[in-house]
């Protein structure tokens, strides 16, 4: 039958490698992994017990389209304590995932054509999402000694919209307050809208990430519980929008998904209240971290960005290879570590870089880099 060309975007390459990986597993290897950004924690206890009352209490069914009004409420909060931003809960739209945050933020801003910016090496969804709206993905090459952030200079003047993330995926690099408000500044100079992704907010190590609504009420602010709140397959985030938008963006949710789980709202609600469970999370992802930026250097991969935030490290590897999908296929073959190879996040200069995540258990992360190490050696030989 005949189809549309909005579903012709590129695979998500990391779900292949996590397919590779599970087609190893069920031979029967152990497979480290360190190719997918999720947490190895579940919810938080006291969210999932939330959960298990509110199942026995009655049923769990739609909800108003913005979103469970305690929830917003909490969210809200959230902003007060965390930014010291004083946000209308009316302001917070909960959705299905930050993916869903994105095709709504996408189909309110834009119309068919328009050019949205986006920094690379960046979220590959980014642009498969754009593409699938018909909508054109202006990619922006970031650099090294910017840390993989664009930077006013690099914007094209005739965009439609500028998409930023801080901490950024894969490099997990942040933006500081005037890094930021001087990019919220170019996109308004010239018309164009500032959505501010910051799905990484809470995972962060030596400093507190900015939020754009401590800069400007004119953005659109896409986070999600998948990170920090350990929930992604909850498929629950929030998005907040001005509040000359609320109504617009609600009707779309009304059509396009009537509402977030009701389920996972409830989760959701509790879990921003589980704060010893998750900063013990966060315990293990500085260990992780600390154990990383050791361990990559003397396993061979010494060109890396540090990350300030999220559980990434983003690694330069083009001495050592021009194809990082067959690099990190070998990877995955002969040390029995799945890595993701950096055509997933710049298809221009991807093939000479790989990402590593350290989301998981110590444990986990130590016997990575044991098997890293190992095989470098013997690559080497």
């Amino acid at each position: 039958m005949k189809v549309s060309s909005r579903g012709e975007v590129d695979p998500f390459i990391v779900m292949d490698v996590m397919a590779a990986a599970a087609r190893a597993e069920a031979e029967g290897r152990r497979i480290i992994h360190m190719e997918v950004g999720q947490p190895g924690t579940p919810a938080p206890a006291a969210a999932r017990a939330a959960l298990a009352r509110a199942m026995e209490t009655g049923p769990l069914g739609y909800t108003v389209g913005l979103g469970l009004p305690e929830l917003r409420a909490r969210i809200a909060q959230l902003y007060a304590d965390w930014y010291g931003v004083d946000l209308n809960p009316d302001r917070i739209v909960i959705t299905p995932g930050s993916s869903g945050g994105f095709t709504l933020a996408f189909t309110s801003l834009f119309d068919a054509g328009a050019r949205v910016g986006i920094g690379m090496p960046g979220y590959p969804s980014y642009k498969a999402i754009l593409t699938a709206l018909d909508l054109e993905p202006v990619k922006i090459e970031t650099t090294v000694e910017n840390r993989l952030q664009p930077v006013p200079a690099d914007l094209p003047p005739d965009l439609d919209g500028l998409l930023v993330a801080s901490p950024a995926n894969p490099s997990g690099t942040m933006l500081d307050r005037d890094a930021l408000a001087a990019l919220i500044g170019a996109a308004q100079g010239q018309g164009a809208a500032f959505i501010s992704d910051e799905i990484y907010h809470g995972v962060e190590y030596e400093r507190k990430a900015v939020t754009a609504l401590e800069i400007t009420d004119d953005t659109y602010v896409i986070n999600s519980f998948s990170k920090y709140f350990s929930m992604t397959g909850w498929r629950v985030g929030w998005m907040v929008v001005p509040e000359d938008h609320i109504r617009r963006v609600e009707r779309l949710v009304q059509n396009l998904f009537i509402c977030a789980p009701h389920a996972s709202q409830v989760v959701a609600l509790a879990a921003l209240d589980a704060t010893d469970e998750l900063e013990a999370n966060m315990a293990v992802y500085r260990r992780n971290r600390a154990l990383m930026m050791e361990g990559l250097p003397k396993a061979g991969f010494s060109k890396i960005a540090p990350p300030d935030g999220a559980f990434y490290v983003y690694a330069d590897v083009s001495e050592l290879t021009d194809d990082s999908r067959a690099f990190a296929a070998e990877i995955l073959e002969k040390a029995g570590v799945a890595v993701t190879p950096g055509l997933d996040f710049d298809p221009a200069r991807g093939a000479g870089t790989l990402r590593f995540s350290y989301a998981r258990a110590t444990e986990d992360i130590e016997e990575g880099l044991d098997r890293l190490t190992r095989f470098m050696a013997a690559r080497a030989r």
